[in-house]
C-alpha cells in the first residue's frame, strides 16, 4: 500500500526520509549491532547523540549557555502544572487565553492557588484571533500559547515583554526563527509529536535564573533544577523520541533551516487560505492577521458536506481532515514534514469537491 497524505493534528506527519533512517538504523544502529533504544541512558553511544541533539537546538534558535534544554515526559499538558510549580514568586502570573490549551493552563495555575490574572482573551468571539494585550513589566511571567490548534489562529510574532515570557509552542516548534532576546522568553516548551518527531517527549528551553526560582517545597522529581543538574537523566529519558528528535534536527538542517522551512510554510497555507477566502463554499474559521501556518481550520456550508469531504478525502489517499470536535467542520494540519505537493493535490480536490457538491 502506497503511504497516504497524512494532515492529522498530531501526532501527525514526520518527514519520510526521517522514518527511512530510522528503519534502516532500528537493529544496527551505526553499525554498532544494536538499537539506540536496547542501550543504556548512561552510556557513551547515548550520550553522544543526546548532547548533539541539546546543541543543535541551541543553534537553530541561537541561545547560549544561559538556557538550558530539557527532554521530559508527562507531555505538554504536565507543563501546565510544572511551570507555575517551578516559576511563581508570588506575584502575579499572566496569562492570555487563546483557546483549549490556555484554559488547561489557567486551570492549573487556579489549582497551585498562585495569583494569577487573564489579562487577554478572545473567547467572546470563540477564539477566531489573537488578542491585543500588554503585559505588566513586573509581572513574574506571561503566558501564551503561540499556535492554537484547535481554531487555526497562531501569533504571526510573539510579544517582547519586560517580564519573562512563556510560550507553549507545541503546535509550531522548530517551524520558524525566534529571537529568544528580542522577546524575553524565560520558558519555551512543547511536545514534539507535531513538528519534532513522534509522541512522548517534551522538549523544554528554560532559562537557568528562571529555574533558580523553585521553592523547597516542590517535589524533587518535579523541578526543573533537578533535571538541569542531570541533563535530563535524573531518571531514564524517552531515549527513542530523544533519537528521532534529533533525525528530525538533521532533516530541518538539510532543508536549509527554520527561515527556509517558514519560507515553505507560508507558501503552504497562502495556497489553502487562498482557496477558502476566493470561494463561495468553504469558509475559514480563524480571522486573517491571526491564521495559523500549521493548522488551517475550515467549513464547508453544512455538517453533512464536512462529513462527506472527510470520507471521500480519506478514498483518495488523504486522512486527518476532520476537524477537532469541539470546534467542527475541517482542518488540514500542514506541520513542516507536509510537502507542498501535497497541499497542492488536497487544494486540487477541494476543487473538485466544491464543483461536485456546491
Amino acid at each position: 500500500m502506497s503511504r497516504v497524505l497524512n494532515f492529522s493534528a498530531g501526532p501527525s506527519a514526520i518527514p519520510l526520509a526521517v522514518l527511512e533512517r530510522a528503519q534502516a538504523e532500528f537493529t544496527n544502529y551505526h553499525g554498532l549491532g544494536f538499537s539506540i533504544m536496547e542501550v543504556s541512558h548512561r552510556g557513551k553511544v547515548f550520550e553522544e547523540l543526546h548532547n548533539n541533539a541539546i546543541a543543535k537546538l541551541k543553534s537553530f534558535y541561537n541561545i547560549g549557555d544561559d538556557y538550558a534544554v530539557l527532554f521530559l515526559q508527562g507531555g505538554a499538558t504536565l507543563q501546565f502544572a510544572q511551570i507555575p510549580m517551578n516559576i511563581y514568586t508570588g506575584g502575579v502570573a499572566e496569562y492570555v487565553n487563546t483557546g483549549v490549551w490556555t484554559q488547561k493552563a489557567i486551570k492549573e495555575a487556579k489549582i497551585q492557588n498562585i495569583n494569577y490574572k487573564v489579562i487577554a482573551s478572545s473567547e467572546d468571539t470563540k477564539f477566531d484571533h489573537i488578542p491585543n494585550f500588554n503585559f505588566s513589566d513586573d509581572a513574574d511571567y506571561g503566558y501564551i500559547c503561540s499556535n492554537n490548534t484547535i481554531y487555526g489562529t497562531q501569533y504571526a510574532t510573539l510579544p517582547s515583554p519586560k517580564c519573562p515570557l512563556v510560550v507553549d509552542s507545541s503546535s509550531d516548534l522548530l517551524s520558524r526563527e525566534i529571537d529568544f532576546k528580542a522577546h524575553n522568553i524565560g520558558l519555551f516548551y512543547g511536545g514534539a509529536q507535531k513538528n519534532a518527531g513522534p509522541a512522548g517527549i517534551t522538549i523544554v528551553i528554560v532559562k537557568k535564573d528562571l529555574a533558580a526560582r523553585v521553592k523547597d517545597s516542590v517535589p524533587t522529581p518535579l523541578r526543573y533544577t533537578t533535571q538541569i543538574e542531570a541533563n535530563s537523566l535524573a531518571n531514564t529519558p524517552p531515549t527513542f523520541g530523544i533519537y528521532m528528535f534529533d533525525l528530525v534536527l538533521d532533516w530541518i538542517k538539510d532543508q536549509g533551516g527554520l527561515n527556509a522551512i517558514n519560507a515553505v510554510n507560508e507558501q503552504k497555507a497562502a495556497a489553502l487560505y487562498e482557496l477558502i477566502d476566493n470561494s463561495d463554499f468553504y469558509k475559514a474559521f480563524a480571522k486573517p492577521g491571526s491564521r495559523s501556518l500549521m493548522n488551517v481550520s475550515f467549513a464547508t456550508p453544512s455538517a453533512e458536506l464536512d462529513g462527506a469531504f472527510v470520507k471521500l478525502a480519506e478514498q483518495n489517499g488523504m486522512i486527518g481532515l476532520k476537524g477537532h470536535r469541539i470546534l467542527g467542520g475541517l482542518r488540514a494540519s500542514i506541520y513542516n514534514a507536509v510537502t507542498q505537493q501535497s497541499v497542492q493535490t488536497l487544494c486540487e480536490f477541494m476543487k473538485e469537491f466544491q464543483r461536485t457538491h456546491g
